[in-house]
């Protein structure tokens, strides 16, 4: 293994492994020794909830670990990663609209899902033309019967917090630049959290009732301010057995500027 740097970019909520019991697929940005971006890579497996407190990076992290290409996965994107090598570098902050994170993604931006199959590649970031719906959507409330068995392999010295599920999926339709329309799932820890956290705040009593605030609190955020106020980009990645099902796996959303804003920041015209 190489030691590189990776600028974190997200990371999918936490899935049950038969062979690491949970592990989290995060997605980034491979960066040079000067930290200019090389191209998008995922990493895994990373037993993120069982890292020392130090290692467990934040979005929009610069980490240093020990990685190598994943041989056993088609996809050149992935990567295998000693997650006991993690070090956290510094964060990436949100200074003038994201001006600096936007440097990092940009660059390795695509126009569209047929432009990253038809490159070979499997992971990347495309901006929609248009979104036309939110939605949310149940799923399974508990896991599946093999998964529960996995859980259950008790470690005696590390007891571990049992992983919830999540009842609920959340995604967007949309449309892209070559007019593909798609209904995509968002698989990011983040917008996951994002509902645990609306109910556990709920004021409500009953669970359902919870359920039902947070659900509310959630498409708030993703439907009326994401859609309003942000300028959206999809991070996307394909299923590694599926290699043409693909899903939003982070969502990209620095604030919008107004055109006069915008022409400043390019230095279109003097203050």
């Amino acid at each position: 293994m190489q030691r590189r740097k990776v600028l974190i970019a997200t990371k999918t909520y936490p899935s049950i492994s038969t062979k690491y019991k949970e592990t989290v697929c995060t997605a980034g940005i491979l960066l040079d020794d000067d930290e200019k971006p090389v191209q998008w890579i995922r990493i895994y497996p990373i037993r993120f909830r069982e890292l020392d407190f130090d290692q467990r990076y934040k979005r929009w992290s610069v980490i240093s670990a020990e990685i190598e290409r994943n041989e056993k996965d088609y996809r050149e994107e992935s990567y295998r990663i000693n997650d006991t090598s993690i070090s956290v570098i510094r964060e990436i902050g949100t200074k003038n609209s994201w001006e600096e994170r936007k440097s990092f993604v940009l660059p390795l931006q695509f126009s569209s899902i047929a432009e990253i199959q038809a490159q070979g590649k499997s992971l990347g970031m495309i901006k929609p033309k248009s979104i036309e719906k939110y939605f949310c959507k149940n799923t399974d409330r508990e896991w599946s019967s093999r998964q529960k068995a996995v859980q259950d392999q008790g470690d005696l010295f590390e007891p571990s917090v049992e992983l919830e599920k999540i009842p609920y999926q959340f995604g967007y339709k949309f449309t892209e630049i070559d007019d593909a329309k798609h209904s995509y799932t968002i698989s990011d820890w983040e917008i996951s959290q994002l509902y645990r956290g609306c109910r556990n705040r709920s004021k409500f009593a009953a669970l359902e009732d919870k359920e039902k605030d947070a659900i509310s609190k959630v498409k708030q955020k993703l439907e009326d301010e994401f859609l309003s106020k942000k300028d959206l980009y999809f991070i996307v990645g394909n299923l590694k057995n599926h290699y043409k099902v693909f899903m939003i796996i982070g969502i990209f959303y620095p604030p919008k500027i107004a055109q006069n804003q915008q022409a400043q920041t390019l230095g279109l015209f003097d203050l």
